[in-house]
């Protein structure tokens, strides 16, 4: 893992913020083919770019502080500030939620269809998502799967947070698989400190885990090649943002198993709960924009 690309001076790049970047400005792009496309205004993707980018990072940040209340404001060792107003411990559908509700916002304000662009920022969003989650990938930063001993599995001994501390509850949780992966034993030997500081230990350079974010970006590639076929049908407006909400939960919902966020009902964790939520609004959504549609071609 790389979570730091170089540093000049006071300056570093992180890759998590590259990637979120060039997620963003591909995003920007393809929402910019798809309003001209729609003979709108193409210009209007960077203004409606520049609100994702600001109410998403912003609703992404809310809602893992409401996620983890107790880590924010019952740690005397955490920096409150540092934590606030870093890139890290971003949660999607808290972005995903405030940013959509603040361009709504915007374009209803600028008087036009709404329905038009959300169909555009499904085709957008799916790809850019894929794109940003490399940025999860290359930091390393807890987004990363349970262990396993599938070929492609992944050493995140050099992200910024380690398979040591995040695992911890999962291995609590299933002591056969602590048996399995002999975590007391690895944890107790210290190996090296990393390039940010970090104590590494054994577990951490031994142990192969999900790499859940990369898979995240096959399935938002995937995603995007079924979004760009379907745009060609002769959808009513609002249909093809429906489906990217299905489509999206859908592979969210499936990847959630192999990650290690804690189950909260049904043994689902708080984003499949969602995702299920979104997918069953997705489909509702749907099947209204087809009744609309048909109620149209009636009338015609």
């Amino acid at each position: 893992m790389i979570p730091v690309l170089f540093e000049i001076g006071p300056l570093r790049i992180n890759s998590f913020g590259l990637m979120l970047g060039i997620g963003f400005i591909l995003g920007s792009y393809i929402l910019s083919l798809e309003l001209r496309r729609k003979k709108l205004d193409p210009n209007l993707a960077s203004n409606i770019t520049i609100i994702a980018v600001i109410f998403g990072i912003v609703g992404a940040k809310l809602l893992h502080v409401i996620e983890y209340t107790v880590e924010y404001w019952g740690s005397p060792h955490l920096d409150i500030t540092e934590q606030l107003f870093s890139f890290s411990g971003l949660t999607w559908y808290g972005g995903f939620i405030l940013g959509m509700t603040a361009i709504s916002i915007y374009i209803r304000w600028k008087k036009i269809s709404f329905l038009k662009i959300w169909d555009g920022l499904g085709v957008a969003l799916t790809i850019a998502y894929g794109v940003a989650r490399l940025g999860c990938h290359f930091a390393g930063d807890g987004d990363y799967g349970l262990p396993t001993n599938l070929p492609w599995g992944t050493i995140y001994a050099n992200g910024t947070a380690k398979p040591t501390s995040m695992l911890r509850d999962y291995f609590e949780r299933n002591p056969e698989e602590r048996a399995i992966w002999s975590y007391d034993s690895l944890k107790s030997i210290p190996s090296r400190t990393d390039r940010l500081g970090y104590q590494v230990n054994r577990f951490d350079e031994v142990t192969p885990l999900h790499p859940t974010p990369v898979y995240e970006t096959i399935l938002g590639i995937v995603g995007f090649l079924i979004m760009l076929r379907l745009r060609k049908n002769d959808y009513p407006d609002g249909k093809l943002f429906m489906i990217y909400l299905m489509l999206a939960s859908a592979f969210r919902f499936s990847v959630e198993f192999l990650r290690l966020q804690p189950r909260i009902l049904m043994d689902l964790s708080e984003a499949q709960l969602t995702a299920v939520v979104l997918f069953v609004a997705g489909f509702a959504g749907m099947k209204y924009f087809e009744g609309k549609g048909q109620k149209k071609e009636a009338v015609a």
